[in-house]
């Protein structure tokens, strides 16, 4: 897994209309908002998408004010990276490790993932932290990533391994949070 200070975050499509649509919404919400905060611990910075913003609303209010103005990228595209200059946005995190979390996993999450990766960038899913209406399209969505050489990993195996120890600053509030997550 790739250190912290070469990673950034993705947040795709966790928008309010589509969430309501999704049985694992809070869930993939509440582990969100924790690689959030650790994204923010750690310095990193985060981007966001929103898929046709006007049909399906803006980014949930639970992560909306975690992720700066200038770094959600309107899209109608289901891979960001085939959006009309994402790919710049992307770059302009300079970061070569891309972590993507979102909704939905088959889809925008899969394709974005993929484009992303065949740009150049080293991409890990967070499996945890990515949900479709049906369980059967994200397993497999996880499954198909996973041939295609993206990591795939759980929100707590990514916050252990960019912390690297128990006695850094940010350990005690992120294993409080992690302890909190149902």
């Amino acid at each position: 897994m790739t250190p912290a200070p070469h990673t950034a975050l993705v947040v795709v499509d966790l928008q309010t209309k589509l969430l309501a649509a999704l049985p694992r919404a809070a869930a993939v919400l509440a582990r969100t908002a924790l690689l959030l905060d650790a994204a923010h611990a750690f310095g990193l910075p985060v981007a966001a998408t929103e898929h046709a913003p006007e049909r399906i609303g803006l980014l949930d209010p639970a992560i909306r004010p975690r992720i700066p103005d200038q770094h959600i990228i309107t899209k109608t595209c289901f891979s960001a990276a085939a959006e009309p200059g994402a790919l710049a946005r992307f770059q302009a995190l300079q970061r070569s490790h891309l972590v993507v979390v979102g909704a939905e996993a088959h889809v925008c999450v899969l394709q974005t993932a993929l484009g992303l990766a065949d740009a150049g960038w080293q991409v890990t899913l967070v499996a945890d932290a990515v949900a479709s209406r049906r369980e059967q399209d994200r397993a497999c969505a996880l499954t198909y990533a996973a041939t295609q050489g993206l990591s795939v990993v759980t929100t707590e195996m990514l916050v252990f391994a960019w912390l690297g120890h128990a006695g850094h600053p940010a350990f005690r509030p992120l294993i409080r949070a992690i302890k909190a997550l149902a």
